[in-house]
Formats: C-alpha cells, sequence, structure tokens
C-alpha cells in the first residue's frame, strides 16, 4: 500500500496524482486555480468558490473531493467533487469561523481544520474541527493545539500523522509543531520546531517521507520533516524568494509546490520542488492572478 496525504492520499498499488488545486486569497477572490499533474498544466475552474474570502484553508479526500473552509470570512465550508470540480456547500460547516487557519488530512477517513483566528470573537482559538469522510460529519477534537494560534501550516503523513506548524501566539511569532496522532488524534509536541519562529508560512507534504513548511514572514527558508521519526533538517535551496502567505501541496512521490503570498505585494509565483531530490524550479505558468491567504489541496489519485 502507498500512503498519499494533504497534501496527499491513500490507496493500494501504483497511485498516480491527479491535480493540485489553488483556491482563493486576496481581493476577495473565489478563483480555483487547477494544475494537471505532471505536466503542471494550468487551467481555472469555471465555477470557484461561492464567495471570495482572504486566509481560507484546503484540505482533501483524494480520489474523493477537495474542501475549502472559512469560505466568504465565515464557517462555510466549499467541496469539489473529483474528477467533475463540482462544487457543492456543506450543510455543516466549522464550529468557527477560521482565518489564516492550518489543515491536516487522513485520506480516506478525516479532514480537519485547525485553529486560526475567528474575526467574529476577535481571538486565536485553538480549537480543531474534524471531518468524517465521505458524510462530512463534523466533530470537534476534545484535545485541540497547544496554544492559540493563527498564521500556521500543517502537513499530513496520511495513515499517520497530522502536523500544525509555526503561527502568532497572541502577538509573538512562534517556532512550535504540534503533531496529531491518527486514527485517535492524540496531540504531542514535537521537542524540534521550526528553525526560527515564523508567521504565514506554507506546509506541504510527502507522505511517507517528509512533511515541508516554507516561506513566512522574511523568510525563504524551508524546515524538513523526516517521516515518521520527526527529524528536522533545512534545505540547502528554499523558496525562489522569501514570502508570506504562501499556500502548498503536493503529489506524494513526485513533486511538492508552494503557491502565491506576499512579497512587497500579491505574487503568483508557484515554485515546485521534485522528489526526493528537493531540487526547486518555479513553473513558467503560475496562478491567474496574484493573490495571498489562499487554499491548496490536491488530487493525488486512489
Amino acid at each position: 500500500m502507498i500512503l498519499l496525504g494533504i497534501l496527499a492520499a491513500s490507496g493500494a498499488g501504483i497511485s498516480v496524482g491527479v491535480a493540485g488545486y489553488f483556491a482563493g486569497g486576496s481581493s476577495s477572490s473565489t478563483v480555483v486555480d487547477k494544475f494537471a499533474f505532471p505536466s503542471d498544466t494550468r487551467s481555472t475552474l469555471g465555477t470557484g468558490l461561492s464567495s471570495g474570502a482572504e486566509g481560507v484553508v484546503g484540505f482533501s479526500n483524494s480520489g474523493t473531493a477537495g474542501y475549502v473552509a472559512g469560505v466568504g470570512v465565515s464557517s462555510t465550508v466549499n467541496k469539489f467533487a473529483y474528477p467533475s470540480d463540482t462544487r457543492t456547500t456543506l450543510a455543516t460547516g466549522t464550529s468557527y469561523t477560521p482565518s489564516y487557519a492550518s489543515s491536516m488530512s487522513n485520506s480516506g477517513v478525516a479532514g480537519y481544520v485547525v485553529t486560526g483566528f475567528d474575526p467574529n470573537t476577535g481571538l486565536q482559538v485553538t480549537t480543531v474541527d474534524k471531518f468524517t469522510f465521505p458524510a462530512d460529519t463534523r466533530t470537534t477534537l476534545g484535545t485541540g493545539v497547544s496554544a492559540a494560534r493563527d498564521g500556521l501550516a500543517g502537513f499530513s503523513d496520511s495513515g499517520v500523522a497530522g502536523y500544525a506548524a509555526g503561527g502568532r501566539a497572541g502577538a509573538s511569532n512562534v517556532n512550535t509543531v504540534d503533531k496529531f496522532a491518527f486514527p485517535g488524534d492524540s496531540r504531542t509536541t514535537l521537542g524540534t520546531g521550526l528553525t526560527s519562529a515564523v508567521r504565514y508560512p506554507g506546509g506541504m507534504g510527502n507522505s511517507g517521507v517528509a512533511g515541508y513548511i516554507g516561506g513566512g514572514q522574511t523568510t525563504a527558508g524551508v524546515d524538513r520533516f523526516a517521516l515518521p521519526s520527526d527529524t528536522k533538517s533545512t534545505l540547502g535551496t528554499g523558496l525562489s524568494a522569501s514570502r508570506a502567505s504562501l499556500s502548498g501541496m503536493a503529489n506524494s512521490g513526485v513533486a511538492g509546490y508552494f503557491g502565491g503570498g506576499f512579497s512587497g505585494g500579491s505574487v503568483s509565483t508557484v515554485d515546485k520542488f521534485e522528489f526526493p531530490s528537493e531540487t526547486r524550479t518555479t513553473l513558467g505558468t503560475g496562478l491567474s492572478t496574484a493573490r495571498y491567504g489562499l487554499a491548496g489541496f490536491a488530487n493525488e489519485g486512489l
């Protein structure tokens, strides 16, 4: 069995990635860009998000559907069925309004929306909402993140664990990495956090091999966490430029992508890291519109 995660999917035999998506973002964008694997050809969905929002977050049940939470700066969750990309809206959204939250996916089992800033209360939260597949039933974990924060990033080792890294707790940046073991969702905090305390990074995972946290306020660095040991190293080659409020998605076993963000202004850049070499290139065709605070998710097939 090959495990694939959030940015990943799980399935038997040889898994073939289908496409990755970058959705929403600044200027209240409803745009959803789709990058076909492995060619990285970009198209834009005819039906985007149901309303625009900055600070949305995405997760995926590979082979079935992708999800975007925090749509319209609300509790709304849009669902895009694979492979048609038909959009519906979940009858039950998140238990709070997640802005600049994070996410995790245990593909075939559940997706998670992790903490963030709730503009309705003006507070950062510790909340982790869980959406069980395929019914999309929502529960809220009894144990949330170790400290209330927003502007964090996540990645997943599908079938094993999900991770929530960095962000801003109160007014201070943190380097904390919380780990939620699947399927029990018990939380621990890694002894080794990020190289530096950083807010608004992006995250993506090569499930079963490594998870990556890249960029953030004033940095182009990319930290790598080997799976399942969680040993941290830093890539010799980071992003093509420092940027914050970017997002990530991955085609596990093939490549991971960091898209969009803010670097003196909104950018449309999509950086690609080949697996396993972690060599970086920048796609000739980036996002259809420059934006930050966007969501990333991927359909890595069955």
